[in-house]
C-alpha cells in the first residue's frame, strides 16, 4: 500500500512524485487518497500524449515552476506516473499537509 514516503519524497532539490492520473475529469486537482496515494485529476483526454503534456503544465502551475522543471520519468503510457520536479517553489496542500 503506498504511503507518504513512497508517493512523494525528496532527492536533493528534486521532489519525486508517484501519481495516479485520472484523465477526462470534471476539474483539475491534486489530492491524496485515503491510502496516501497522490492523485491528479485532469480534464485532458488520454489521446496521443495530450494528457501527459497537460499534466506537466498543470503540475508546473501547482508547484510554481516553469514547465521545463517537470520531468515525466516513468509511466508515459500508464495511469501511474513517476515525476521529478526540480526545486519546487511551493507545495500544494495534498503534499504539504499530513494525511
Amino acid at each position: 500500500m503506498p504511503d507518504r514516503e513512497t508517493s512523494c519524497h525528496w532527492r536533493g532539490e528534486i521532489l519525486v512524485l508517484s501519481v495516479r492520473v485520472q484523465p477526462r475529469a470534471r476539474k483539475d486537482e491534486l489530492t491524496r487518497s485515503a491510502d496516501g496515494q497522490l492523485r491528479a485529476r485532469i480534464t485532458a483526454p488520454p489521446v496521443e500524449g495530450k494528457a501527459n503534456d497537460y499534466l506537466q503544465r498543470f503540475l508546473a502551475k501547482e508547484f510554481g515552476v516553469p514547465q521545463s522543471q517537470i520531468e515525466l520519468v516513468a509511466g508515459a503510457r500508464s495511469r501511474i506516473k513517476r515525476i521529478h520536479i526540480r526545486a519546487p517553489r511551493k507545495l500544494p496542500a495534498a503534499i504539504a499537509t499530513p494525511t
